[in-house]
């Protein structure tokens, strides 16, 4: 343990998702180091963050504006509706360049071990938006994890009632993988999503 401030330092970056004691003590050695101009940018940076973004009005992903940039954009198809938990997963999303709708971001996930339930999402939100009839198919991309499966068979038996097409992301074998080493739950959806080798 250190004393006073560098103390208070390390402790506040430990609480950072992914940064144990050991990387808080480097990273808080590393600023005390760093030239006094980085580390006051940096500072600015972090206190322009917290005061400019903010959430889209529409899907709810980061923005600095009112509608973030993909709801802005006239170029995205407004009949196909992707549902993530996470404004983070727009973006691993957006990196495929594979999608080319719009997105609802739910702020979670289904938990009742950490008391999320529908309520604590924005569901309401999302069915709000399928009101107009616009959309015609939602995507559920929650993660393939119990708390994604949760949500996923949650908001499918609440979007049944629209008439809409619903699918989920598939999901299997990553690229590279060995079967000997998949679970029996990403070995049996990889044998249920499996397609044509013609495709």
């Amino acid at each position: 343990m250190y004393e006073g401030v560098i103390q208070d330092l390390i402790d506040e970056l430990g609480r950072l998702p992914g940064v144990g004691p050991k990387s808080a003590q480097r990273i808080a050695f590393h600023l005390l180091q760093a030239d006094p101009v980085d580390v006051r940018r940096l500072a600015d940076v972090l206190v322009e963050v917290k005061a400019r973004v903010k959430f889209c009005t529409t899907c709810f992903n980061v923005s600095e504006d009112d509608q973030c940039r993909i709801c802005r954009d006239p170029r995205r198809d407004p009949t196909v509706l992707c549902v993530v938990e996470e404004y983070k997963d727009v973006v691993a999303i957006e990196r495929t360049r594979e999608f080319k709708g719009r997105y609802h971001v739910l702020g979670g996930a289904i938990s009742p071990i950490d008391g999320i339930g529908p309520d604590q999402l924005r569901i309401r939100e999302l069915l709000t938006r399928l009101a107009d009839g616009t959309i015609t198919e939602v995507i559920l991309a929650t993660d393939p994890n119990l708390e994604g499966e949760a949500t996923a068979t949650y908001l499918t038996r609440m979007l049944r009632e629209f008439g809409l097409r619903i699918t989920r992301l598939a999901s299997g074998l990553p690229v590279g993988g060995d079967l000997e080493y998949a679970d029996e739950v990403t070995l049996g959806r990889a044998f249920a999503g499996r397609r044509s080798a013609d495709d």
